[in-house]
């Protein structure tokens, strides 16, 4: 039975931080992100269950912290109306930061018409390119009666769970039409979300996006994929070596159910496709691989063992 991964980061001197690195292979973890800043580093990895007591350890040996975070592996569109200054200040902004702290990858994605009560509506091409996500964060503004509706038409069509954020407190859940949570005290603001009540509001959406995930995971594990996504993004790494050259963050994001190469499809699909694996099998095997809506990036979505037969 393979070991039960947990999703932690590690922040802490970029001196020495290879021995992290180093003894997480050793564990057979995953590295899926390191981000180096000057003299720190900040590492996002996949441990298993058993053995996070010991990359603890060596990480306060070297003086550095390791911090549970829980949305680690997920790609996230935190969705504004549109592009313009009254939808999209700050506290969009924030809330894409907030979900990053915890692990998880976002992309900001503003919709081309949510300017006014008739023409609030997202393209084909806008809803295609949230489903590729896990989850989907909609951050709306202040007003209730705008909330509740005339914002709902923004989440027809979005099949992935949309949670909902807005300025007022006293809404629930099930006042707004096709919204799976909805978390207040995130309103439209001038001003960067810092003070205490503000963050309380981010911190309870994470926790909110975090269930969620769990509830994703726990129906996952029912029937599980044919092979780990950090499975499929190690070898990527050691069988495409192009992706090293990748500047965009995050030249692979995990997904919970796939990965998103950030490779243009057309040069680059057949080389995913034969990715090897040391049982003998072909990613395309176990995996549907399509263009992406996002600049033509390269979508992975793994079969489950239902499916195919048999887990990598």
């Amino acid at each position: 039975m393979a070991a039960v991964l947990e999703p932690y980061i590690y922040e802490g001197g970029i001196h020495k931080h290879t021995l992290i690195t180093e003894l997480l292979e050793d564990l057979g973890g995953y590295l899926i992100q390191k981000v180096p800043a000057a003299t720190e580093v900040t590492l996002t990895m996949l441990i298993p269950r058993d053995d996070v007591h010991l990359i603890d350890e060596l990480g306060k040996k070297l003086l550095g912290k390791l911090t549970k975070a829980p949305l680690t592996g997920t790609e996230i569109a935190v969705v504004s109306p549109t592009l313009a200054s009254h939808h999209l200040p700050h506290s969009a902004c924030d809330v894409a930061e907030h979900l990053r702290r915890d692990g998880a990858n976002t992309n900001m994605i503003g919709l081309a018409r949510g300017m006014g009560r008739r023409v609030a509506l997202s393209a084909d091409y806008e809803r295609k390119l949230i489903n590729e996500h896990d989850i989907a964060v909609f951050s709306f503004g202040t007003f209730s009666d705008c909330i509740k509706n005339k914002k709902p038409k923004l989440l027809e069509g979005v099949i992935v769970p949309k949670i909902v954020t807005g300025g007022p407190r006293d809404l629930k859940t099930e006042d707004i039409a096709n919204a799976d949570m909805y978390v207040g005290g995130i309103g439209r603001v001038a001003h960067r979300l810092r003070k205490s009540g503000e963050l309380d509001s981010l911190d309870i959406m994470n926790q909110k996006v975090g269930e969620v995930v769990e509830g994703m995971r726990e129906e996952i594990a029912k029937d599980p994929l044919a092979v780990l996504p950090p499975r499929v993004m190690k070898e990527i790494h050691e069988q495409v070596p192009q992706i090293e050259d990748v500047l965009s963050p995050a030249p692979i994001t995990l997904q919970l159910d796939g990965l998103r190469v950030k490779l243009p499809y057309e040069e680059f699909h057949k080389k995913i496709e034969d990715l090897e694996f040391d049982e003998g099998i072909k990613l395309s095997d176990l995996a549907r691989i399509t263009p992406s809506k996002m600049k033509n990036y390269i979508l992975v979505k793994i079969k489950r063992e239902s499916e195919v037969g048999f887990t990598a």
